[in-house]
């Protein structure tokens, strides 16, 4: 089956969605526009879209009886719960210093796992927790150049 386009969004899709077969990706193919899958039963699907970028809940397909919908893979990932201002601060600074992509959620920091992490989490005293998420999109990455400190500002530039 070939797919040009997405056609809605589970959230706010007008016809009645009865049945759901789950096209599952990785985080990172989210921001793709050419994929070749199979869905969780097994049907083969390309897509091949004009621009880039699924979200979770995208419709592909739709036909009474059958909805095929994106949706991410659940991967490990940790949910730090920090307890105060203090700690949100201390955990976020050192999140930061790694450049490790977060996200914010109901006063939680979700990270994808990395067990170098939890050395982060045992030094600043944060409570967390290892589970398993859906991202429902792509993290952002911030690119970031940490200029020698002999190099002038101009030519750290020129670099880039």
């Amino acid at each position: 089956m070939h797919i040009k386009q997405v056609i809605g969004h589970l959230e706010s899709f007008k016809h009645e969605v009865t049945m759901i077969e789950w096209v599952e990706l990785d985080w990172e193919e989210l921001n793709k526009r050419i994929l070749r899958k199979k869905t969780d039963k097994g049907r083969e699907i390309a897509i091949v879209l004009d621009e880039q970028g699924l979200t979770s809940g995208d419709i592909l397909f739709h036909e009474p009886g059958c909805t095929i919908a994106i949706r991410t893979k659940l991967e490990p990932a940790y949910v730090i719960q920090p307890k105060s201002m203090h700690d949100m601060g201390k955990v976020a600074f050192e999140l930061g210093n790694r450049h490790t992509p977060c996200i914010l959620e109901n006063n939680e920091i979700i990270v994808r796992y990395d067990k170098t992490l939890e050395v982060i989490f045992h030094e600043t005293g944060v409570p967390y927790v290892q589970t398993e998420k859906r991202f429902n999109q792509p993290f952002k990455y911030k690119g970031h150049h940490h200029h020698d400190k002999d190099e002038p500002a101009s030519a750290a530039h020129a670099h880039s």
